[in-house]
Parts: C-alpha cells; sequence; structure tokens
C-alpha cells in the first residue's frame, strides 16, 4: 500500500492550506516536509515525569528522561562556604582547603555575576562561576534572598518523621462525615466568607505549568504582564511526606505576591487536608490553593486525582469544604475540565454543585474533555455557556441565603469568579473571551509558553513584532533569574541552562508575526521549514535541541562534555 502524502489531504482555502503557516515565500527553505517536528502537546502542561518501575519496559518515547547533576571534580565542603566549622574534620570526604579548592576550579565566567547584580550579595560565595568578578571577595556564601515560602531540610524532615503536629486536619478529619459536628469545627479563625478576597486584576493568569511553570519563568511573565501565577502541581502525599522536591514547587519570588496560588492535587480527602494544613503553617506566602480536577495524565488520572476527581464529584467537594478550614486567610479555588469523557460534558453540572456546597471562591474551565487531552481545540461556547449557568445559579442561591447564617458557603467579597482556560494564543482570543461574557478572565498555558509577551500583548490589544534581539533577552532575564534561584555554583548553572532548553522547547514554535501573509497568526498552526530575518531570529526558530544548547551557553558559557539535553521529543533532533 503506498503512503499518502501527509498534505493531500488538506484542502486549500483562499490560496492557503489549513494547519500550515502562512510564510511569506522569500522566507521558505527547501526541506522536505517529513522535517516538521511533531508537537505532543501533553508536554505543556499537567505531565508529570518520572521513572518507568524496575524490570518493566518504558513504553513511548521519551516516558522517561533522565538528567545528570553535574558536580566539580574537587567538592568544597558545604559548612566551610557556609561560614561553619566541619564537625567531621580531617575525614571529611570533602576539600576544606579554600586555595585548594579555586586551584583546580574550572575557569570562572566573564563578566559581573549576574546574582551579585539582583542581590548585592551572591548566594554561592566562592562556589561561583563569577567568583572572581565578585566585588564582594567573602568566600561564605550569603542568605540574600528574594524568594519566599522556602522550607528547611530540618522542617521537612520534621514532617516526615511526623513531628510537625497536623491539628486542623487531623482535628477535622474525625467529623468531617458529620454535618452537625463539622458546623461545631473551630481549629480555623476566619470562615470562608472572611478568607483573602481574590481579586484578579484585569483576568490574565498564567496557568500552573509542568517543569516550565518554575519560580524563574513566572517571575519573567510576572514582569511581562501576568496577573496571577500558580505554582506547579504538587501531589498531597509527598507534601505530607517531606519530599523535597515536592516542597520545592510552593517556593515564589516576592513579585508574585500577593497573588500567588499554590496548586495541589489528591485523590482522598485526608491527603488534601493534611498538605494545606502543612502548607499553611511552613509557607507564609499563599494566596490561594488552587485544588486541580482536571489534570488528565495517566499516571495521575488512574490514582484518583487530577480529572479523576470529576468522576467522583462528592469527594471532590468534600475537599473543596475541608480546605478553606485549614488555613488562615488563603480561600480554595478549584480547576476542571468539561468532563472525563469526549462528548458528555459535565462540568456545567458540577459547577452548580460546587457553587451550592462548596464555599470555592473561584472555578476555572478547561474547554477541553479528559479523553482529549490537548488533541481537539478548546469549546468556547461550552465554557461561556458554562460561566452564564455558573453566575446565574451564584445569583440565585446568594439571594436564598440572604440573612442566613451560612458563612461557610459565602465566597470572600461576596462575589464567585469564574475563568476560561485553553487555546487563548493572542490578544483576540483573550477579548473573544472576556468581552459581553460571564467570564471573569482566561488563564493562558501554552500561549505564554510559545509567546511569552502574550500579556504585554493583551494590555495593548495588538500584535507584537518582537526582535530577535528582544527574544533573545527574554531569554537572558530567564537565565540570569535561574541563577539567583538554582545557584551560580557548577551546579545550578547547568540546572538553569537544564530548564532554558525546556523553555525553548516551547519558544521555537513561535514564527514572527513580519513573516506571515495575512493576520491573524494561529499559533497552532504548524510551519514548513522557514528562515528568520537574521541569523538570530533563524537560531530561535531552530527544532533542534542542540541549537538551544548554543544559546543556553550566551548566557552560560560552555555546555561541559557530560551536560545532555533529552527534548521531550524526538523530533526534536533533526538534523540542520
Amino acid at each position: 500500500m503506498v503512503e499518502e502524502d501527509r498534505s493531500a489531504k488538506r484542502v486549500k482555502t483562499d490560496g492557503y492550506t489549513p494547519g500550515i503557516a502562512p510564510i511569506k515565500k522569500e522566507y521558505l527553505l527547501d526541506r522536505p516536509v517529513d522535517d516538521v517536528p511533531e508537537i505532543d502537546d501533553d508536554a505543556a502542561e499537567g505531565v508529570v515525569e518520572s521513572k518507568p518501575e524496575k524490570k518493566k519496559k518504558a513504553r513511548g518515547q521519551n516516558k522517561a528522561r533522565t538528567f545528570t547533576n553535574i558536580r566539580e571534580k574537587i567538592q568544597l565542603c558545604d559548612k566551610i562556604v557556609n561560614g561553619e566549622e566541619c564537625q567531621f574534620g580531617e575525614s571529611c570526604k570533602f576539600e576544606h582547603d579554600v586555595e585548594a579548592y579555586l586551584a583546580n576550579k574550572t575557569a570562572d565566567l566573564e563578566g559581573p555575576c549576574p546574582v551579585e547584580a539582583d542581590l548585592g550579595r551572591c548566594r554561592q560565595g566562592v562556589k561561583c562561576k563569577w567568583y572572581s568578578q565578585h566585588v564582594n571577595k567573602d568566600i561564605v556564601r550569603s542568605s540574600t534572598t528574594n524568594e519566599t515560602n522556602w522550607v528547611s531540610m530540618e522542617q521537612r524532615g520534621a514532617l516526615s518523621k511526623r513531628q510537625i503536629e497536623l491539628k486542623r486536619a487531623e482535628e477535622y478529619l474525625k467529623i468531617e462525615d458529620s454535618e452537625e459536628r463539622r458546623a461545631e469545627y473551630v481549629e480555623t479563625r476566619l470562615s470562608a466568607c472572611e478568607k483573602r478576597t481574590i481579586d484578579y486584576g484585569n483576568g490574565r493568569l498564567l496557568s500552573p505549568l509542568t517543569t516550565v511553570g518554575n519560580l524563574p519563568y513566572r517571575r519573567l511573565m510576572k514582569e511581562l504582564g501576568a496577573d496571577v501565577t500558580y505554582s506547579e502541581m504538587a501531589m498531597s502525599l509527598p507534601l505530607v511526606q517531606g519530599q523535597r522536591s515536592e516542597w520545592a514547587l510552593p517556593k515564589a519570588h516576592k513579585s508574585e505576591l500577593p497573588q500567588f496560588g499554590v496548586q495541589i492535587a489528591a485523590s482522598k480527602p485526608w491527603q488534601a487536608f493534611k498538605a494545606v494544613d502543612a502548607l499553611t503553617q511552613l509557607c507564609p506566602d499563599i494566596g490561594e490553593i488552587n485544588l486541580n480536577c482536571g489534570c488528565p495524565i495517566d499516571l495521575v488520572y488512574k490514582n484518583g486525582a487530577g480529572s479523576g476527581l470529576m468522576d467522583h464529584p462528592s469527594r471532590l467537594l468534600k475537599i473543596l469544604n475541608g480546605i478553606p478550614l485549614m488555613t488562615d486567610t488563603a480561600p480554595a479555588t478549584v480547576k476542571i475540565r468539561m468532563g472525563v469523557r469526549t462528548n458528555k460534558p459535565t462540568a456545567h453540572h458540577l459547577a452548580t454543585r460546587i457553587v451550592k456546597e462548596s464555599p470555592a471562591a473561584a472555578i476555572t474551565l478547561h474547554g477541553r474533555s479528559r479523553e482529549q487531552r490537548y488533541t481537539k481545540n478548546a469549546d468556547w461556547d461550552y465554557i461561556k455557556e458554562c460561566a452564564s449557568i455558573t453566575q446565574r445559579t451564584y445569583n440565585e442561591f446568594v439571594d436564598s441565603q440572604e440573612g442566613a447564617d451560612n458563612r461557610q458557603y459565602i465566597r470572600p467579597g461576596k462575589k464567585l469568579w469564574f475563568i476560561g482556560n485553553g487555546d487563548c494564543y493572542s490578544w483576540e482570543d483573550f477579548m473573544s473571551a472576556t468581552t459581553d461574557s460571564d467570564i471573569d478572565g482566561v488563564m493562558v498555558a501554552r500561549g505564554a509558553l510559545i509567546k511569552p509577551w502574550i500579556f504585554e500583548e493583551i494590555e495593548s490589544r495588538q500584535y507584537l513584532d518582537k526582535s530577535s534581539s528582544e527574544r533573545l533577552g527574554y531569554m537572558k532575564r530567564f537565565a540570569e533569574y535561574g541563577l539567583t534561584h538554582w545557584g551560580s555554583d557548577e551546579m545550578g548553572v547547568n540546572t538553569t541552562r537544564r530548564f532554558l532548553c525546556e523553555f525553548l522547547s516551547f519558544t521555537y514554535r513561535y514564527v514572527p508575526v513580519g513573516l506571515l501573509e495575512r493576520l491573524p497568526p494561529n499559533i497552532q498552526d504548524r510551519p514548513l521549514p522557514w528562515k528568520g530575518r537574521d541569523d538570530m531570529e533563524t537560531l530561535l526558530g531552530s527544532a533542534n535541541y542542540k541549537d538551544w544548547i548554543k544559546i543556553s551557553e550566551m548566557f552560560l558559557g560552555p555546555a561541559p562534555e557530560t551536560f545532555d539535553f533529552q527534548p521531550k521529543h524526538k523530533s526534536n533532533a533533526y538534523k540542520t
């Protein structure tokens, strides 16, 4: 059987082929269509990376990516860098002689230290890759930081050993199944209506994004116009167990406050209650707790978390009712999908129950089902229909409750926010979603990954043709923020390099509007091989991950020979 041409079934409309970006002929390259990388947008948000089980063959491509932590050959003892005395003395396996360490240290990078420029003092001291350029040559680390919600190793250890008392959760779990006894629960000082009032500003929300939605990226997005940011999705059970990787997620930059939300996923109420109780005790700056009921990934869904909760609405509502009682001021919000199964939407029924049976302060609806994942366009007609039903139900419910002592179900500020999510790639998409509707804002995911300045476009209500130097400037700022967050030592530099490559794995998909024959652009359209208006624009549009490493070397120095970045898609490795 002869294989059909992949574009043979496409029907041209007004001279253009649907699904193919209309790039001007002078910018197209003579390269086979088969070299266009295939995109799997499960990589955009909600993906949980995990190692395959032992003795079990991993299926699919890049299901278990591994990354090597690159360390120095001779490592200086942390106690020395912290200005402390090492209790192991001469038996310590790390170097104590600072002069010997400096003599064997790889060459420092040129230019001023980005962390010292940002904070005034370097957080890595002598281990910094820019140490020779430091104004302050102190070998000891600086504790200066502009981040919050840091949880120490001692606190995580105490949590894992159950030495931190989760009193609110424990007491509430004893009476959660009794409505009468639940009304007697007084551990939280504030009722639902007295929680912190949510203000979504101009309605520009950055979606919780796995891997790329890290602190340095969110910091950049705040500077580029995002009103509200969220942590990466944190699993409740690992939080309760004190796992370091999970407790890194609630960290926030001070520029994100006060509108910074922590998103959690849980399959059982007790997991959510204990996780939120621990978060409240250890993290002082949380603007809201967002319950993820939309993650479609099998690993999460099969455990009953994420979109798995939509199959069990009573359990979902039980969690939403308990979360506000675990916090001092942070209200509970929820993110859902249209439903679990395609062509069987249930969100309108679920949203109605959330209004009447929980104190959730906001509902975010992603316009796809769990089965659709990211393969179909988001259904904004359904999102708007749900928004109308939800707001009408809320107004009727408030009127019916007027004068009644039902403070548990009245929202902070006496308003229920409704946010739409899915396929917002331009200012026109944003305006179409929020004009003359009951939708208060839009949560942007892939649009902000591919085009980081999307919030600027929304503010100015026009398409911005960013130059290659401007786009490279965003990458530089991300790298500098990464060094401040992950560290400017050998390991921190290459951790920043890895996440910069993750970021570039989305930004390369952007086709400059100046290269298009017509507007509006559609980020979903896949371009044929193209060249930019200058060499840097061409490089920024490269789908080859080796070119992403080259870009990282502009800010982070040469990549070590042992550095190996594994793209999420094998198609990002074709020869250029």
